[in-house]
């Protein structure tokens, strides 16, 4: 069960259309959210849209704050088991407050990369993620 080489795995993730991202707190309490993403220039980026949320206290923003650390994983099912992968990244996060030159280029590209965000650009802080590793699986060769 191989796993990819650092291109192909930043390919197949940039390619996907939703991802979980997956934050620790300071105590070390895991916290997982699926997510809309981009990847550009070896970032990724998210940000806190329109979406209804429980409270705009969002636990993801404050456990980057507090261990710069982010994970984000993509991944295919297929009830052909052949067919199976997932990507992760992993890297430094930081958030990016509303009008940082910053968090205004990612919401571009975000309103690039979903119809639905180009209709009603993300107006909330930005989480942008340096990738430091890549990691991934499929279940044959050639993913």
């Amino acid at each position: 069960m191989p796993s990819w080489p650092a291109d192909i795995a930043e390919e197949r993730f940039a390619a996907a259309r939703v991802g979980r991202l997956a934050t620790v707190t300071a105590l070390g309490r895991p916290h997982i959210v699926p997510v809309c993403f981009v990847l550009h220039d070896g970032r990724v980026y998210t940000a806190v849209d329109e979406k209804p949320k429980a409270t705009s206290a969002l636990a993801r923003l404050e456990n980057v704050r507090a261990t710069r650390r982010a994970s984000l994983l993509v991944d295919h099912y297929d009830e052909d088991w052949s067919a199976l992968w997932w990507v992760r990244a992993d890297g430094a996060g930081r958030v990016l407050e509303p009008g940082e030159p910053a968090a205004r280029d990612a919401v571009a590209l975000l309103c690039d990369r979903y119809a639905q965000y180009a209709e009603r650009p993300p107006a909330g802080p930005v989480l942008a993620v340096g990738v430091t590793r890549w990691s991934g699986w499929s279940a044959t060769r050639g993913g």
